[in-house]
């Protein structure tokens, strides 16, 4: 099989396996109330069918990368294709909300390794040079699920049951293996050495006490005291992580790939990247259906233009990053999202929804500025052999980054909306609607700050740095700019 085949094919492999993962996280979000109702449990229990998916994901994501050297990628990738489809199954078929929470825990242990794998395949299969073209497909599912998801959630709860929600995923799993069983070939990086169990236990335990401290804030408020504690064990469990895996000679998780200067800045910008992202992802329907009025599938449908933005602006980037390199598309990106963020200071309770819509495509396309270039210059050095590691680090950032993200605009959120209507004594509906809406302007300045901070953040990229993934024009400007 030519090598022009095969990295498209391991492309659309990725792509549908990527597809049922984000779909099933997107369509659960619009279903929780109606499995709250078929379980007849409290929000409290509720949420765990959340918190299981997220504590799997977080323990096995760091771990991917040592599994698929140690295994080969295309055995740890199909692994994860039919634990998670097979747990869609158990999902869908529970009896009690015991049994779905103990399925979501299978679920999100291929979720965890679905992910990365599948990017390291994928990087692998493109030169580095063609690696713009690579994220161009990532950026497909990325931006086309979540748009999906909550529309097509709405519809499967009306028109079937709230089971379908879970069996939709049983097609595209299956298809997604058939592709991965014809067409990947198996591949193995750098050495794995023994299993590093001290590692394993500590970054699982770590980030997923971050994470549900995280989650916690963002239901219960800073000021939980439950919420400090599972933050302080984060931090004592992660500073042993840091100490452990820089002093072992075969880590779990490879933390040195931190210190090459291009993949190191990438993590940080991905960062302020997804925070801002999702920052807004979290306000903007809350905005719409607590003070718009606005139903959850027309919330829905207002958001959608913002991620096909996205998407049209990651195809052209896409072609044109080899010419241009990263720095100034970093940096265009940045200033674009923070003009985006910064714009949402002026909704309103009766600006026009068009304005909106307007602000959110300003986002997207933002989002697509800045998807193609971080993706691509961040792996630039990475080595066939460290390609594993690499984006299991890669994933790690992007969850804390949405962990936090939500945690930081629920608990901002919150704030501000009872420090404006703390003085309010029996206000009339018009009166609380626009303490509320200030609540939500100074919620929004979170993710004004994310793209603030990315920004300046945008002067660790150099090009130079990722001259191996320029084409050939922009290797001859690269060089006559250092002439210069």
């Amino acid at each position: 099989m030519r090598r022009l085949e095969y990295k498209w094919l391991v492309g659309i492999t990725f792509v549908l396996a990527l597809v049922m993962q984000i779909l099933d996280m997107t369509i659960l979000n619009v279903a929780l109330a109606t499995l709250g109702k078929r379980f007849d449990v409290d929000a409290g229990t509720l949420q765990w069918v959340l918190t299981a998916y997220m504590i799997s994901l977080a323990v096995f994501i760091p771990s991917s990368g040592w599994i698929s050297d140690r295994f080969g990628s295309k055995r740890t990738f199909q692994f994860a294709v039919i634990m998670f489809t097979g747990a869609s199954v158990v999902c869908g078929a529970a009896p009690g909300i015991k049994t779905l929470i103990a399925a979501r825990f299978l679920q999100g242990i291929g979720g965890g390794m679905l992910v990365p794998v599948g990017q390291a395949m994928l990087f692998r299969a493109f030169p580095a040079d063609e690696r713009a073209k690579a994220s161009a497909i990532l950026a497909i599912p990325i931006t086309a699920a979540p748009a999906l998801g909550p529309l097509l959630g709405g519809t499967l709860i009306e028109v079937a049951s709230w089971r379908w929600i879970f069996f939709i995923n049983v097609p595209v799993g299956a298809l997604a293996l058939l592709c991965s069983i014809l067409f990947l070939v198996e591949e193995r990086g750098q050495r794995p050495g023994r299993f590093d169990l001290p590692g394993f236990l500590l970054a699982g335990s770590g980030l997923a006490v971050l994470l549900f401290g995280l989650d916690r804030a963002a239901q219960d408020g800073w000021t939980d005291p439950a919420v400090w504690a599972c933050l302080l064990l984060a931090v004592v469990l992660i500073c042993g992580l840091v100490w452990r895996e820089l002093r072992a000679a075969e880590p779990m998780l490879d933390l040195r790939l931190l210190g090459n200067r291009i993949f190191g800045a990438g993590n940080v910008l991905l960062l302020c990247q997804t925070g801002a992202m999702f920052g807004v992802l979290f306000l903007i329907p809350l905005y719409l259906q607590n003070l718009r009025g606005a139903s959850a599938l027309q919330a829905g449908a207002i958001l959608m233009p913002q991620a096909l933005s996205m998407l049209l602006v990651t195809q052209v980037i896409s072609r044109i990053y080899g010419r241009v390199g990263p720095r100034r598309l970093v940096a265009g990106g940045f200033a674009m999202l923070l003009i985006s963020t910064a714009t949402l200071q002026w909704l309103s309770l009766s600006v026009s929804l068009w304005a909106v819509v307007g602000s959110l495509l300003l986002l997207g396309a933002s989002m697509g500025l800045l998807m193609t270039p971080l993706q691509t210059a961040a792996f630039a050095q990475m080595s066939s052999a460290a390609m594993g590691q690499a984006t299991s680090l890669f994933n790690v950032s992007r969850q804390v980054a949405t962990a936090l993200a939500t945690a930081v605009v629920a608990s901002a959120l919150v704030m501000f909306t009872e420090a404006a209507t703390s003085g309010l004594s029996s206000p009339d509906p018009g009166e609380l609607a626009r303490a509320q809406l200030s609540g939500f302007h100074g919620a929004f300045l979170v993710p004004v700050v994310f793209g603030a901070l990315g920004l300046l953040l945008t002067l660790l990229v150099r090009d130079s740095d990722a001259v191996a993934t320029l084409d050939q024009q922009g290797k001859a400007r690269r060089e006559r700019s250092s002439v210069n």
